[in-house]
């Protein structure tokens, strides 16, 4: 039953992840044919923004290491087709991962900060203000090559090393990449400690900072199970892009406390039931996460998905 609420944007925009963080931490790789058409049903059920792959060294995520191979076979959907213009973001650590991402005709890219220091050592080998020089480069060549440029941040409310993250610590970093340049930035919640007080704060404390609602997103992870609470809060303040994962893929694999992100048709169901657009054929998306479900030998982690399956 749909209850339109007040106070909700009337759309939201998935961000959807599955494809390049859900896969990037499977054990086994998944073959690039297999990959290229869950981007396909993927788009076919109505997501419009598709993270296809990473330009990681393939050292670092051997899961993604296909990308040169995989992004050809997805390229039809990025022009009016029969799904309509498609947005394949990719993610690029470095100049080198720019150049294989632009050789390739990518149009929008994003980049992989942290608002830890540990973790900046960990996942990147560099301090976050050596990460942050790092990105400039990047992030000033795509904007002159006009590619969309989003910037992740990972542990802005919790660090499994550090414990909680202070609010200005998270400002910081994230006023930081918006100055070199970035679009949209997105607020990860990497170990899933978020809480719907501590979300209100952090978006409160980034509008005061001069970064406007409008180009945030937020990509909450369930370990705690409040990635849907913590969603709602962010929407209630004038959110609109939300990062989830089919069939809740994924989790980070440099953080081995972090369990799965938001499931985009848990999300899906949600929002539908309170009214908020967002283009998405629960139905067809359902069935997706089941048939790559059943390619990786494993049922899907998603509420939603196991609900409406056996209803079948």
């Amino acid at each position: 039953m749909k209850v339109p609420a007040q106070g909700l944007p009337p759309r939201v925009r998935i961000h959807e992840v599955g494809a390049r963080d859900g896969l990037q931490n499977e054990k086994t790789v998944v073959p690039t044919e297999v990959k290229a058409e869950f981007i396909r049903r993927l788009a076919e059920a109505g997501l419009s923004t598709i993270e296809a792959t990473s330009f990681v060294h393939p050292k670092w995520v051997p899961q993604l290491a296909d990308a040169e191979q995989l992004f050809p076979l997805i390229g039809e959907l990025t022009g009016s087709g029969a799904v309509g213009d498609i947005a394949l973001p990719v993610l690029v650590p470095n100049e080198r991962g720019l150049d294989r991402a632009l050789a390739l005709g990518a149009r929008r890219i994003a980049v992989f900060g942290s608002a830890t220091e540990t973790f900046a050592a960990r996942n990147l080998n560099r301090t976050v203000d050596g990460s942050l020089a790092m990105f400039e480069p990047v992030v000033t060549r795509a904007k002159g090559a006009g590619v969309h440029v989003r910037g992740y941040l990972s542990m802005c409310f919790g660090d499994p090393w550090e414990g909680a993250v202070p609010v200005p610590q998270v400002v910081r970093v994230a006023k930081a990449l918006m100055d070199l340049g970035c679009d949209e930035l997105s607020l990860g919640d990497t170990i899933g400690v978020a809480t719907p007080g501590h979300v209100t704060a952090l978006l409160t404390a980034l509008n005061e900072a001069g970064v406007p609602t409008g180009t945030i997103g937020v990509h909450f992870h369930d370990t705690y199970g409040q990635a849907l609470s913590n969603t709602l809060t962010a929407l209630r303040h004038g959110v609109t892009t939300v990062d989830a994962s089919a069939g809740g893929l994924g989790g980070c694999p440099y953080a081995k406390s972090a369990t799965g992100n938001l499931a985009t048709e848990d999300l899906v169901w949600m929002l539908d039931g309170l009214g908020v657009h967002t283009g998405v054929d629960l139905g067809a998306l359902t069935a997706t996460s089941v048939w790559m479900a059943e390619r990786l030998g494993r049922p899907s982690p998603s509420r939603t998905v196991r609900a409406l399956s056996h209803k079948e």
